[in-house]
């Protein structure tokens, strides 16, 4: 009986975690256009500051925005065109 509750736990929190939402990880600039870019801007000033301080797009390089919207973009609820969008709009306007 100890295994059968066991089991069950253990199957509802597997299903738990798989149902989680993800982002797809973004691996390069896919947006280049004007409107893109600041649909991009829209998207990360709205969705970003509901919850903390803007950061600077200066803060990372590639590869840490890479990490950091990885994270941060299924807290917001964006989907996968919108984190593509926020990312490129901090590529274009970061200097590293």
């Amino acid at each position: 009986m100890k295994k059968l509750i066991l089991g069950m736990i253990l199957g509802s929190a597997t299903m738990m975690i798989s149902c989680e939402s993800k982002s797809v990880a973004v691996t390069g600039s896919k947006y280049t256009s004007s409107e893109q870019l600041a649909q991009g801007k829209t998207i990360f000033e709205n969705s970003c500051n509901k919850c903390h301080k803007l950061p600077d797009p200066a803060k990372h390089d590639d590869q840490g925005w890479i990490k950091t919207l990885s994270r941060m973009a299924p807290k917001a609820k964006l989907s996968d065109d919108q984190h593509q969008m926020v990312y490129d709009y901090l590529i274009s306007v970061n200097k590293k």
